[in-house]
């Protein structure tokens, strides 16, 4: 089991930033690709962005190219989801996600171990 906990949520103004925090406990994530995924009401989930922590290797949704970064720190064990210029199109509930293979995928099934989620919720 990795338990993931996510952080970071809230309300914003469109065009205004947060940050979303991912860590776990007695797992160590550098193990592991992470990613961002979002699931609006009614929606099914979406992959927002993904990082190999060895390779390096980084993936984002066109949508949220340029807008979003996701970056790791290893000593904190921690994966981030730096969220600017955010646009009401962008509000859902937010997860992180593990996966175990290393394949920074886009796709929600290939990722074993999901956090709770955290709300982010943008008006216009």
């Amino acid at each position: 089991q990795v338990p993931l906990v996510e952080s970071g949520g809230g309300l914003v103004q469109a065009g205004g930033s947060l940050r979303l925090s991912c860590t776990a406990s007695g797992r160590t994530l550098g193990d592991y690709s992470m990613g961002w995924f979002r699931q609006a009401p009614g929606n099914g989930r979406e992959f927002v962005a993904a990082k190999n922590w060895k390779t390096f290797i980084i993936r984002y949704a066109d949508a949220v190219k340029g807008r979003f970064t996701i970056t790791t720190n290893s000593d904190k064990n921690t994966v981030y989801l730096q969220m600017n210029n955010l646009k009401p199109e962008d509000t859902g509930v937010y997860y992180c996600a593990a996966d175990v293979a290393g394949r920074t995928s886009y796709y929600y099934y290939d990722y074993s171990y999901w956090g709770q989620g955290t709300q982010v919720t943008v008006s216009s």
